[in-house]
């Protein structure tokens, strides 16, 4: 049958071109369409499922609680026992002082103390000796007290006898010049014991004095063995050394800073998320750290603490917000997260190196909704 009137092969053969590519496109690009349909879904659910509770913030760094080292005493620096960056322990010798005026000061204290001893021991003597003075008087007393006795006894008699004639009256004189004499002489020897026994309270004075100045010589030597102690500085914590500014020959003062021990085996992470970040954060939350300088390390941590406050309210200078024209800023919270990492890399966590993290708060959503389930069962 002859073929229609304008159409040729080579027509048709041009028009099954195109179509074949459609076709050809059409076959490519559905898985393609049905892939990128897929990762959607999956990029969703994660979200869902996991994202939406990831909380992250690169306004992170790494810290420790170092120690300042200072001396508590003024002197020279006469020798310094470590160099920089080395490991110390507790009790490890750091730095020493020129102790020789402190040696003098405890010597002297000594002394001190030897002769406020002496003084003790002299003053007890004395109450030794003056006991056996006592005990002399109260013997001369007696024989005072007897003789006395004896002259008022013989005026007693011998007034009636001298009154009828029977004595003379010179007799009589004499016997009232004898009572007289008896008298005074057991005044005087009632006072000499009454003065002994006041020289015993005296005595008994000097020593409670004496003990006191003893005591005082003994705090004043302590001290002086301490200042002496502290002319050796000590490290007070394990650690390295850092920012070492100490050197032979230079006068220190107390609280000059020498050095820093900073207890690197210690080191914590403290992350400043924003106010809209942690109201779902809690205690023990895991996290993910990726530090800086370890691009190769995935190390994990957990959520320890909390600060009090924003890190403006703890500013040198905290806005005054009741004054002037107001911009509403996002604040950031301190959240204080412990390491959980293996002993290699601890050594290579140094404070101050910046840190990404990432919070997961699926935990807070849990416990919130098994609360919420409780509050409504109940």
């Amino acid at each position: 049958m002859p073929a229609p009137t304008g159409s040729t092969p080579g027509d048709a053969s041009n028009a099954a071109a195109p179509s074949g590519r459609r076709s050809n496109a059409r076959r490519f690009l559905l898985p393609i369409g049905l892939l990128l349909l897929v990762v959607g879904v999956l990029a969703l659910a994660y979200w869902w499922l996991v994202g939406r509770f990831m909380q992250s913030t690169d306004d992170a760094y790494l810290q420790a609680d170092s120690v300042t080292v200072a001396p508590k005493v003024s002197g020279y620096v006469t020798d310094v026992y470590v160099g920089d960056n080395v490991a110390v322990k507790p009790g490890d010798p750091l730095v020493r002082l020129d102790s020789r005026q402190y040696q003098a000061a405890l010597d002297q204290a000594q002394a001190t103390i030897d002769a406020r001893e002496a003084d003790i021991q002299r003053a007890q003597a004395g109450i030794l000796q003056q006991r056996a003075a006592i005990e002399q008087a109260k013997a001369q007393l007696l024989v005072a007290q007897v003789a006395s006795r004896h002259a008022e006894d013989e005026v007693r008699r011998y007034g009636p006898l001298a009154t009828t004639g029977a004595e003379s009256g010179d007799q009589l004189s004499v016997l009232t010049s004898n009572r007289d004499q008896a008298r005074a002489s057991l005044a005087a020897d009632t006072a000499a014991l009454d003065q002994a026994q006041a020289r015993m309270s005296d005595l008994n004075a000097q020593i409670a004095q004496a003990h006191a100045q003893l005591e005082a010589a003994h705090a004043s030597a302590r001290q002086s063995q301490l200042d002496l102690q502290d002319t050796l500085v000590r490290s007070t914590l394990a650690g390295r050394v850092g920012d070492r500014t100490v050197r032979v020959g230079q006068y220190a003062q107390p609280g000059t800073r020498m050095m820093t021990i900073v207890p690197v085996q210690n080191v914590y992470l403290t992350a400043n998320f924003k106010e809209t970040q942690v109201g779902r954060m809690r205690a023990g939350q895991h996290a993910s750290v990726h530090v800086d300088a370890l691009p190769d390390a995935d190390l994990h941590g957990v959520v320890d603490s909390f600060a009090p406050g924003t890190g403006s309210e703890f500013a040198l200078l905290p806005p005054e917000n009741a004054t002037g024209n107001f911009t509403k800023i996002v604040q950031r919270v301190p959240v204080r997260i412990r390491l959980d990492t293996d002993e290699q890399t601890r050594k290579l966590l140094v404070p101050g190196l910046s840190v990404t993290v990432d919070v997961d708060t699926r935990s807070s959503t849990d416990n919130t909704q098994s609360t919420t389930a409780d509050n409504h069962h109940g």
